[in-house]
């Protein structure tokens, strides 16, 4: 059973910085991809960044280009999420999420097979 355990939300003020983690475990992990999904209060669940594991790829979401970056740790089997520059309209709870093998459309929420239970992050103004 593939488990997903997101942690590091918290309450931050605007402009500052916060490093969310996701350790996966149950299985191994070499080309999947691993993404990073927020969902506001009142909003659809919405792509911030995914990585394949296998090369290291990385893509982003316009929001966030430039202020997040995704990274792994494969030793620890644990994906990275740096938020820095964080902004109010930040606030959110984040998803850890990843794909049984290499799949394409990495900013659709319907191609990842496991989901973590989230972890909030609270951006003040």
């Amino acid at each position: 059973q593939v488990q997903l355990v997101e942690s590091g939300g918290g309450l931050v003020q605007a402009g500052g910085s916060l490093r969310l983690s996701c350790a996966a475990s149950g299985r191994s992990f070499s080309d999947n991809v691993m993404g990073w999904f927020r969902q506001a209060p009142g909003k659809e669940r919405e792509f911030v960044a995914a990585l394949r594991l296998g090369g290291g790829s990385t893509t982003y979401a316009d929001s966030v280009k430039g202020r997040f970056t995704i990274s792994r740790d494969n030793a620890k089997n644990t994906v990275y999420l740096q938020m820095n520059s964080l902004k109010p309209e930040d606030t959110a709870v984040y998803y850890c999420a990843a794909t049984e093998s290499y799949r394409t459309y990495w900013q659709l929420a319907r191609v990842y097979d496991y989901w973590g239970q989230g972890t909030l992050v609270t951006v003040s103004s």
